[in-house]
């Protein structure tokens, strides 16, 4: 069975860091690109980052670029977001995402909060 577990978001102020971890089971994360997205109160899901099967290859938004930094761990089938300079408007349910065979898999978010 297909999952993806997110963890490693709580509550920060203003500039600290935070790495998410996106934990997969059920298959072999290494064959996919995987994509971080985030939900803000009120507002719709927007993708973040993301990161080819092998690494080599990563996107940022515009927001995030230069403060996030993408990265995976193939042989721990896990992916990782590090955040860094965070601000108030990063606070969000973060989400990673994975397509395999053209069906879109999610884990179910972890919180990420921001206090000014």
């Amino acid at each position: 069975q297909v999952q993806l577990v997110e963890s490693g978001g709580g509550l920060v102020q203003s500039g600290e860091s935070l790495r998410l971890s996106c934990a997969a089971s059920g298959f072999t994360l290494a064959y996919y690109g995987v994509g971080w997205f985030r939900q803000a109160p009120g507002k719709e899901r927007e993708g973040v980052s993301c990161i080819s099967s092998r690494g080599d290859n990563t996107y940022y938004s515009d927001s995030v670029k230069g403060r996030f930094t993408v990265s995976r761990d193939n042989a721990k089938n896990t992916a990782y977001l590090q955040m860094n300079g965070l601000k108030v408007e990063d606070t969000a349910v973060y989400y990673c995402r994975v397509n395999i065979w053209g069906s879109f898999y999610w884990g179910r978010g972890t919180q990420v909060t921001v206090s000014s």
